[in-house]
């Protein structure tokens, strides 16, 4: 029998791959442009920022600054301004960071290799804890530092910086360490390693990227908060930088616009740092999937 001819497509399915294409384009650009606004709406304070600490004539407004000048960087490096309040933030910063990695390593191994019917409850406990808004906490707590000698210390506000970011550090560190098999700590525990040996040597190096996600995650919400070490420090020596650029906006709503957008460049220096640092193990993976055959 002869083949049969195929008919003819009709204008309407003919349009219709057309108008289909066309959609998708309308859709593809307008999700660029919705891009764009995210993308605009977050470089201007940025642009703000460099532009006004190098603009001898800084105001509001986003410009290009008619000259360049240093004369703001001048005005802040000193040790009053700037660098004994960027040491105070680091060292909170810093030792509170590491407390709370620390401690969330701990507490999370137990809820990632042991099955209990206490774990549920233990995580949306600590979830449940996350939720509590800062300022709601700190006329009890604030009380309790006054009453345990803790008030205006260094040692108190780390120690209640790491309890503030623990139970979120705890979720994001279990669910890493979900991901290292069982398997390689059996076979260290065959050679005679204790679980605090197979903690340390076996799956927190396997773990690096997700403690270096909970490491910069606890250091970045450290670093700007305010209110606690505002609460916390009283003597002025003591006081860390997220505290001390309140000293830029002085009476009667007067602002030194081109010495506090120079002090933002330099306080927000340590935090690129540590994220350049340790921006390799960000983009690691455990890639674990044949280590326990054969």
């Amino acid at each position: 029998m002869p083949p049969t001819a195929r008919p003819a497509p009709t204008p309407r399915t003919a349009r219709a791959p057309r108008t289909l294409a066309s959609r998708r384009a309308r859709r593809r650009l307008a999700a660029d442009a919705g891009l764009l606004v995210v993308a605009v709406s977050f470089a201007l304070p940025l642009a703000w920022v460099v532009l006004s600490a190098l603009d001898p004539r800084a105001d509001l407004r986003v410009k290009v600054p008619d000259g360049l000048t240093l004369e703001h960087f001048d005005a802040i490096l000193t040790s009053e301004i700037t660098f004994t309040p960027l040491l105070n933030s680091l060292v909170l910063c810093g030792g509170a960071t590491a407390l709370t990695v620390v401690c969330a390593a701990l507490a999370a191994y137990p809820l990632s290799r042991f099955r209990s019917r206490l774990n549920r409850p233990f995580l949306l406990t600590i979830l449940f804890a996350t939720s509590l808004p800062i300022t709601a906490i700190m006329v009890p707590v604030y009380a309790l530092f006054v009453r345990v000698n803790l008030i205006d210390t260094m040692q108190g506000t780390i120690l209640f910086f790491a309890a503030s970011q623990l139970p979120f550090a705890i979720w994001l560190m279990k669910n890493f360490m979900d991901g290292v098999p069982k398997e390689l700590e059996e076979a260290a525990w065959t050679d005679g390693a204790s679980t605090l040996q197979s903690l340390t040597r076996i799956v927190l190096p396997l773990m690096g990227p997700g403690v270096a996600v909970v490491t910069v995650y606890s250091f970045v919400m450290m670093w700007g908060n305010f209110f606690v070490p505002f609460m916390l420090l009283l003597t002025p020596d003591q006081l860390p930088a997220s505290v001390s650029v309140n000293e830029f906006f002085g009476n009667r709503g007067m602002v030194a616009y081109g010495q506090l957008a120079a002090f933002s460049v330099v306080y927000s220096t340590p935090v690129v740092l540590l994220y350049v640092l340790i921006a390799r193990r960000l983009g690691g993976g455990f890639a674990l999937g044949g280590a326990v055959k054969g």
